[in-house]
C-alpha cells in the first residue's frame, strides 16, 4: 500500500522536505516509544503505538498503516515473529527493525533476510532515525 503524498502536508524542515506518513511503534520499552514518538511527530508523521508484538500486528491489522518500527526483542510476540507475520500478510510492507541486544548484527541480519527494509541500533539520535524513516519511506512499496 504506498502512501499518500499530499504535498500541501509536506514538512520542510532538518533541511530535506519530509513526507507525511503514518508509522506504527512497536517497543516494549515505553520511554523509546516517547523518544521516536517525539522525533516522528516533530517532522509531522502520525504515530501508533504497541508495548507488544502482539499488539502491534493488532494495531496494523485494524489499520495498516505506511511504516512499521518494530524492537526486535519484546515479550509476547518478538520482532522477528512481527516481521514474518507482516511480510507474509501484506505485501511491500515497510519494516525498520531496531535492537540494542548483544549480537545485535546477527539480529539484524536476520531481520533484513526477514524482510525488515532498513535496520538500526539503539541508542540512535533523533536526526538518525529521522535519515532511516526518509530512505524507508521513499522506497518502493514492492517486494524485493
Amino acid at each position: 500500500m504506498p502512501y499518500i503524498y499530499d504535498r500541501t502536508k509536506a514538512i520542510h524542515g532538518h533541511g530535506t522536505e519530509t513526507r507525511v506518513a503514518s508509522i506504527v511503534i512497536i517497543d516494549d520499552d515505553a520511554s523509546i516509544r516517547v523518544f521516536l514518538r517525539r522525533a516522528l511527530e516533530e517532522d509531522g508523521h502520525q504515530v501508533r503505538e504497541a508495548a507488544d508484538g502482539d499488539l502491534g500486528l493488532a494495531l496494523y491489522r485494524t489499520a495498516p498503516s505506511d511504516l512499521v518500527i518494530t524492537d526486535l526483542l519484546m515479550p509476547e510476540r518478538d520482532g522477528m515473529e512481527v516481521i514474518r507475520a507482516l511480510t507474509k500478510e501484506y505485501v511491500g510492507v515497510r519494516i525498520i527493525a531496531m535492537t540494542s541486544a548483544a549480537g545485535a548484527g546477527n539480529l539484524l541480519d536476520v531481520a533484513t533476510l526477514l524482510g525488515a527494509r532498513q535496520v538500526i541500533r539503539k541508542p540512535f539520535t533523533p536526526e538518525e532515525i529521522r535519515r532511516v524513516v526518509r530512505g524507508t519511506l521513499d522506497q518502493s512499496s514492492e517486494p524485493g
